[in-house]
């Protein structure tokens, strides 16, 4: 199944190497091409996306139009996902994102557009309904929630790679090939880090994602 692709980004050498990265993939159709948010609402109208690839500061304000759209997206089209590109490591960012749920949202640093896997990889996964947080966005959070008393000091080495991989997105399967260890382990480390953190336990990995997130982000907000 081909997923249909927007691509929202001011500057136009970078929005036509995302075209042509993207547009190389088999199962990607670059169907849209927007300089600012208001051209990247109507190409929504127009040409249907299936998601939406876009910088986080646009024309007309270079704020956060990205994180707007996203927003109006999850009312307006919520079958829409949407990829946010963003030079800002600042957790709160992603946090913004993700505030109304993390389904079909993708949060990913500028400066790793060219690993072209992750990039295709978030739009992959967002098609599908999940999730993607920037593994060093991740670090931060959990930095931040460390510096000081916190229940993340309790969590063991291992548990604290395994919070990484389960914030970053990656299904049990996915953190057990990572790190190396069977998923019957990774599910026993699940639960004791849920269990030292009072988050209650969830299946579903867009729900679990949020909720490790909300966790890490208390600090932020």
């Amino acid at each position: 199944m081909t997923i249909r692709v927007a691509v929202a980004e001011d500057n136009l050498l970078v929005r036509e190497g995302l075209e042509r990265l993207l547009g190389l993939q088999p199962d990607l159709d670059v169907v849209a091409s927007c300089a600012d948010l208001d051209a990247l609402m109507e190409a929504v109208e127009a040409a249907h996306p299936d998601v939406v690839v876009t910088d986080i500061r646009m024309p007309p304000t270079h704020t956060d139009e990205g994180i707007r759209a996203a927003r109006q997206l999850r009312g307006d089209h919520p079958d829409v996902g949407v990829v946010i590109l963003s030079q800002f490591s600042d957790p709160s960012y992603a946090l913004s994102l993700l505030e109304a749920g993390s389904e079909r949202r993708a949060y990913l640093l500028k400066d790793r557009v060219d690993d072209v896997d992750q990039l295709v990889g978030a739009v992959r996964a967002v098609a599908a309904g999940g999730s993607v947080v920037d593994p060093k966005v991740v670090e931060a959070l959990v930095a931040s929630r460390s510096a000081g008393d916190s229940p993340l000091d309790e969590l063991t080495p291992r548990e604290t790679d395994v919070l990484r991989a389960m914030a970053e997105g990656k299904n049990n399967a996915a953190i057990a090939e990572a790190l190396v260890i069977t998923e019957r382990s990774v599910e026993k480390y699940v639960h004791s880090i849920f269990a030292k953190l009072g988050i209650a336990w969830e299946t579903s990995i867009n729900r679990r994602v949020m909720a490790v997130l909300l966790y890490l982000g208390e600090r932020e907000r």
